[in-house]
């Protein structure tokens, strides 16, 4: 008996396309309709728009999402525990905007103070831009690049706030709704 001859082994590289471990995060395809019997020997031959994906089939929220509250989460971080700035104290981020390409995100800012207090943090947030980059990009593994910072004044804090206010002089001015029972209120 002879050996088999050794030859070089070639290594795979990449990902097999038929690999089940890489096809998790896809979301699962159910046919709309059967195809015909004579189109089930070529299932591309169903057309487009005979399969959809099935709704609620991912229960993670879209990539851009995550990145946000991410975004979101680390900068406050970063606010609280890294910033020297003392304008940046009173100021935390309600909100992260970020589109589907992940280059540009759109920080909202919500501050308390009067408007140029509010200007000020904003300015800060601004002034630090590089800084929080480049402190995100070594903190945020999943990203190839951290996306740039812009930084606007959140106003529906200061809205709301602004609302109520109203709501409690034209309460205070013609008294409490009539409508309302008081005894159900404070149980």
């Amino acid at each position: 008996m002879r050996d088999q001859p050794r030859g070089l082994h070639r290594v795979r590289r990449g990902r097999c396309h038929r690999d089940p471990r890489h096809r998790a995060a896809e979301p699962l395809i159910v046919p709309l309709t059967m195809p015909h019997s004579k189109d089930r020997a070529h299932p591309r031959a169903a057309g487009p728009g005979r399969f959809q994906p099935v709704l609620g089939a991912s229960s993670r929220p879209p990539r851009p999402e995550r990145i946000a509250e991410q975004l979101r989460q680390e900068i406050s971080t970063l606010m609280v525990t890294e910033m020297k700035d003392p304008r940046v104290r009173l100021a935390s981020v309600s909100r992260v905007r970020i589109p589907p390409d992940l280059r540009i995100a759109t920080v909202m800012i919500s501050a308390v103070g009067d408007d140029s207090e509010r200007h000020a943090v904003v300015a800060a947030m601004r002034h630090a831009e590089g800084y929080l980059r480049a402190q995100l990009g070594h903190r945020l593994e999943n990203l190839k690049s951290p996306p740039h910072l812009t930084f606007e004044l959140d106003e529906s804090i200061a809205y709301s706030v602004r609302i109520s206010g109203v709501l409690r002089e034209l309460e205070s001015e013609h008294g409490p709704d009539p409508d309302v029972d008081v005894g159900e209120e404070s149980r």
